[in-house]
């Protein structure tokens, strides 16, 4: 058994800073570093990098739409063309960061709005898909692992698409995640995320709201670096993944 850890990170912007980015990098193998179009500026993106570098940790970029108000979590209605060329610029900004500091992109994980609605909607799963292609066909396009549409979409560019879980999310009955508009679809209990981390990555499955299974096969497990808990639950999260005799490492082949 093996999985890799990912954390989403660089996500303050200017003078506000947001998340423990350093203290994370401790106990996950990736970090997705905010692209300037949710969160994150070019110094912030500059920073998460060689800290990432410093750590060993893999760099991935994490795109989103251009919503700096609503932090990438607001739907937008936006044209496929539009998205596949937001998603080169944002990913090819990183990869410049990534190369001035001697190491390169490994993964892509679209953000927020954008991740939920590719999960969704085919049109907008291909223009993601197409804008990492455009990027490097090395990347690794990181998507939810209960849904078809994002792996379609990636293998149909040449990618290799890695299925995602959440350690720190509650599912709905039909595998997507449950909004974070309603109370307590966020885990803050880090031994209930640890239980879940385990359970998808050993067994295959994760107890959904309505307290039915759900099963899954995931590459990579997420920890939001937003979370009021993050560094506890990475660290319940990377001790009973390896107590359960998990390896974790990054997505890099």
């Amino acid at each position: 058994m093996r999985i890799d850890l990912n954390a989403d990170m660089g996500e303050g912007f200017g003078v506000y800073p947001l998340g423990r980015d350093a203290e994370l990098l401790a106990f996950v193998t990736s970090a997705n570093v905010a692209c300037g179009f949710h969160a994150g500026d070019p110094t912030v993106m500059d920073r998460t990098v060689a800290l990432a570098v410093e750590a060993g940790v893999a760099v991935g970029a994490h795109p989103g739409f251009p919503d700096l108000r609503g932090f990438g979590r607001r739907r937008v209605d936006a044209d496929p063309a539009d998205v596949e060329r937001d998603v080169l610029y944002q990913v090819g900004a990183l990869q410049a960061f990534a190369r001035a500091h001697g190491t390169r992109v490994v993964h892509v994980k679209p953000h927020g709005a954008l991740y939920n609605q590719a999960a969704e909607e085919e049109p907008l799963a291909r223009a993601v898909a197409r804008g990492v292609a455009r990027a490097g066909l090395d990347l690794a396009l990181v998507g939810l692992a209960t849904t078809d549409v994002m792996r379609r979409t990636a293998e149909a560019e040449g990618l290799r698409f890695a299925a995602e879980a959440f350690a720190d999310r509650r599912y709905e009955p039909d595998g997507t995640l449950q909004s974070r508009r309603v109370a307590g679809s966020v885990i803050t209990d880090p031994a209930a995320a640890a239980d879940q981390a385990v359970r998808i990555v050993r067994d295959g499955v994760v107890v959904a709201v309505d307290g039915r299974e759900v099963r899954l096969r995931a590459d990579t497990l997420c920890l939001h670096g937003d979370n009021p808990e993050a560094v506890a639950n990475a660290r319940a999260v990377r001790q009973a993944l390896e107590r359960a005799g998990v390896e974790v490492r990054g997505l890099a082949l």
